[in-house]
């Protein structure tokens, strides 16, 4: 007999999740116009979402998919949203425990990933590798070789905002090039602070005194736009930035601004406040900006982990166990695990 209805919101995702889940007494539904991981023109129409949060069980989600309060109102029999992602932006959380919905996640797995992620970004943007191979591809670069100068990371005040896995992670890669490591958090770390030998700083004081900042603190209401026009300009103006974390977090308009009149030295970039990043963005006309199109986690064996995680996550629920990730754990209050299968 066919239990629980589950459904999957791309059909390429890691085979991981799909193999699991057949092992299992339920019914999988699949969009099968797959598209990219967190691209929203990939995401299944509203229709096909209201009819899954009204008749299935559970979802399989990724960035691209918005769920949104409307959608979560639709649900009848839909108690678990499983994302296959480390941030929760994309779904109203608030909504879905008022709803007796559970909303798990994939954070931890990716860290060492984007961390490596967030440090070559840092080194290309210093040394102007994107640049240099641009030039080298269009010629006659030799004949301007010896303007063609960048920053030493070596040495290098480093400045982290956001203290959490990854923030940490990228800590211990910049220690091994003798960085000088300041950060601020929103929660100070002195564990972290004795084990690594880094520096708290107020987040004024991070903007003001490094040479390179790398945005690593969690998307929320209050960290959007934390980055604006007026921390933007404390910056040195032989400084970088550096995004590894969401695109709100950086106000698009004034970094274009800082970057146009010279605020800073350049920026690094993996996501963005508009995602896909249009090709006519005025970002993209800078020299001294190195863009990558959101791939963090975009490893071989992090993706595959992060697709371990998200059903195992899913599959715990309906056994009546708590999942290894839970983004909203007041809603065990609500609704009380319980075996479905």
């Amino acid at each position: 007999m066919v239990g629980p209805c589950i459904f999957v919101s791309r059909s390429n995702l890691p085979s991981i999740i799909y193999s699991e889940l057949n092992k299992l007494p339920v019914e999988i539904r699949m969009w099968k116009e797959t598209g990219p991981m967190w691209g929203r023109q990939a995401s299944p129409p509203r229709e096909v979402w209201i009819d899954v949060f009204k008749n299935c069980t559970g979802a399989i989600v990724t960035l691209g998919d918005i769920i949104d309060k409307s959608l979560i109102n639709e649900a009848d029999r839909l108690f678990i949203i499983s994302t296959y992602s480390v941030g929760v932006d994309h779904i109203d959380v608030k909504a879905a425990t008022e709803k007796g919905i559970y909303v798990t996640h994939t954070p931890e797995v990716l860290v060492e990933a984007v961390a490596d992620l967030a440090m070559g970004l840092l080194i290309a943007i210093a040394r102007k590798i994107v640049l240099g191979d641009k030039l080298i591809r269009m010629g006659g670069i030799y004949d301007k070789w010896g303007w063609l100068l960048g920053s030493e990371v070596h040495g290098a005040t480093l400045g982290i905002i956001g203290l959490g896995n990854i923030g940490t992670a990228l800590a211990r890669r910049a220690k091994a090039f003798d960085m000088k490591v300041i950060y601020w958090s929103r929660t100070r770390k002195p564990h972290i602070e004795f084990a690594l030998g880094i520096e708290y700083r107020p987040l004024e004081s991070v903007l003001t005194e490094s040479d390179f900042v790398v945005i690593t603190v969690a998307a929320t209401p209050e960290t959007r736009h934390l980055i604006n026009e007026e921390r933007l300009r404390l910056m040195k103006k032989t400084a970088y930035l550096i995004n590894v974390a969401r695109g709100d977090i950086v106000d698009t308009n004034a970094l274009v601004k800082a970057l146009k009149e010279g605020w800073i030295a350049g920026a690094a970039l993996d996501v963005y406040e508009e995602e896909p990043l249009p090709s006519t963005h005025e970002l993209t006309k800078f020299d001294n900006v190195v863009l990558t199109p959101h791939i963090g986690s975009a490893t071989y064996e992090t993706r595959e982990r992060m697709a371990e995680v998200a059903v195992r996550n899913l599959i715990n629920i309906l056994m009546g166990k708590r999942p290894l990730y839970l983004a909203n754990p007041e809603v065990l209050s609500i609704r009380p695990l319980q075996a479905l299968i």
